[in-house]
């Protein structure tokens, strides 16, 4: 005889199926392991799995920050967003409304480099000058973040003004620390982005990139850090250090958000004459994607680079074995490359100081509070650190067209333009898709030495040739340190560069937590 409580249960089984009801367990919410290193796709699903709010992700975001930041000394952080977590909400509120399908960037927490004007946040370009400044009105990249979904999490700590390469030290907010060692510096300016993303402050990250600042961080934080083609990406309302090498661009822990990333910011800019030659050159970067993506692929490696004396032992010894895992996903490798006159070309091109005329320039058309460069040298308004730059960066006011030769863009510097067509030359004369090398040749110094050689390998060419690269890790030194492998595209070559990147990370999988943010 079956018992009655079975009987009910079949029952009641029964009228839910007749009724398009299925009797099974809800999926699991993700947990605090899964949210860690989580990627913008699975976050997307997790959300319309119902496994996942935006509240809660952005609260994980902001309690990791609040826990770790400050209590290590990471120190990534110059503001973070108070109106995250309602801007969190009535995305959950337009997503129980049918939101579908999500935004490209729906629900992305993002770490902005505190030099990207935000209208809602102070900007302060990492000095005191420009404490509680807020610009009328948001930067290019920040507008199409936004638009695409996205929610600006924090401002990030960076060198002041965006001056040293080496490290991330501003008179707003002090240091920020390596979260693979905090006894180590994270390169500069864009420190406070890399290490944040590094320890899983936020989904992704954006920095700038004058001449090393996005891939040199990204190396010494084990993150994948893309330099666009100059223009490729809006300067509009970023504050200057050079205009005529500014980028920005992302940063992030794969590829693929990076690519997401890149989709989102890469479009014209009418604001901007720099960008006008981009235009109809931006593919969908996801489409290129392809864990074969190295099959048949020809590469030059440029001994010019990492081949000195003073490379270290177990930086080179990554890079060999980061040669040699290109080779065995198929890549064919020109090495060594030999670019002629090489040393002569990029001696010659160097960094012309210009600061004083675009900073002045951004002051007044973004309304600061305080119009000139000069009345913050005047009134002392810096880190003593970041003296001598800016007396460097005051110390010729000539109009950069009117220098010789003139203070340009690419095609306007002979000396620049050389310098590219000798690169690109021997690409074609090889054909070459890509040129690589370790994006430094040492490990991140520690703390207050400015002794100590650095190998930054980033300000050597794309900064003066236009041309787009990317650092992707390679692995890390005996004591945890990470390294960078850098690879250079000819101009508007993201696609190539991603393509590559990505069949590269995906076959060795190096990125790891750093151990320090659990």
């Amino acid at each position: 005889m079956t018992h009655p409580i079975r009987i009910l249960i079949l029952l009641l089984a029964g009228s839910l199926s007749a009724c398009g009801y299925w009797l099974k367990a809800a999926p699991p919410l993700l947990g605090s392991q899964q949210l860690l290193e989580i990627e913008i796709a699975t976050m997307h699903q997790a959300l319309l799995q119902r496994r996942l709010s935006c509240e809660q992700l952005v609260t994980y975001y902001l309690e990791r920050i609040k826990r770790y930041d400050q209590a290590t000394g990471l120190n990534t952080m110059i503001t973070v967003n108070q109106q995250a977590l309602a801007q969190a909400q009535l995305l959950d509120q337009h997503l129980a409304q049918g939101a579908v399908p999500l935004s490209p960037l729906f629900c992305v927490p993002i770490a902005v480099k505190d030099n990207y004007n935000t209208q809602d946040l102070p900007t302060t370009g990492g000095s005191i000058a420009l404490k509680n400044f807020y610009p009328p009105t948001d930067a290019l990249q920040i507008k199409r973040l936004k638009a695409a979904g996205a929610i600006i999490l924090a401002k990030t700590n960076m060198g002041e003004w965006a001056f040293s390469p080496n490290m991330t030290l501003s008179s707003v907010a002090g240091e920020t620390r390596n979260a693979y060692d905090l006894s180590r510096v994270p390169a500069g300016s864009s420190g406070g982005t890399a290490s944040a993303v590094a320890a899983n402050f936020a989904l992704v990250g954006l920095g700038t990139d004058t001449g090393n600042s996005i891939r040199g961080p990204a190396s010494h934080l084990a993150l994948v850090g893309l330099r666009p083609t100059l223009g490729l990406t809006s300067q509009e309302g970023i504050i200057p250090l050079l205009s005529n090498r500014d980028v920005g661009g992302p940063m992030t822990r794969t590829v693929t958000d990076t690519a997401r990333i890149l989709n989102v910011i890469a479009a014209d800019d009418l604001a901007g004459p720099i960008t006008l030659e981009s235009r109809g050159k931006a593919p969908n970067y996801l489409l290129h994607l392809d864990k074969n993506g190295l099959a048949h692929a020809r590469i030059g490696v440029l001994g010019d680079i990492y081949d000195k004396p003073d490379t270290h032992p177990e930086i080179l010894q990554l890079f060999e074995q980061a040669l040699q895992d290109l080779q065995r996903l198929g890549a064919t490798l020109i090495n060594p490359l030999d670019i002629p006159d090489f040393e002569i070309l990029t001696a010659a091109v160097g960094f012309c100081p210009r600061f004083h005329h675009d900073i002045n320039a951004y002051l007044k058309k973004y309304q600061a509070p305080i119009m000139s460069i000069e009345a913050i040298i005047e009134q002392k308004l810096y880190h003593s650190a970041s003296l001598m730059a800016l007396q460097w960066g005051v110390s010729d006011k000539t109009s950069p067209e009117k220098r010789n030769p003139p203070c340009v863009d690419v095609m306007g510097d002979p000396r620049r333009k050389a310098l590219l067509e000798a690169v690109v030359a021997v690409m074609d004369q090889h054909k070459l898709d890509v040129i690589v090398y370790p994006t430094w040749n040492h490990p991140p110094r520690q703390i207050g030495d400015f002794d100590s050689p650095t190998g930054d390998n980033s300000q050597i060419i794309a900064p003066h040739t236009g041309q787009p690269a990317i650092t992707v890790p390679m692995g890390y030194n005996r004591q945890g340190l990470p390294a960078g492998l850098q690879l250079l595209a000819r101009p508007y070559g993201e696609a190539v560069l991603i393509k590559f990147a990505y069949a590269y990370e995906q076959a060795t999988h190096h990125r790891k937590v750093p151990p320090l943010f659990p």
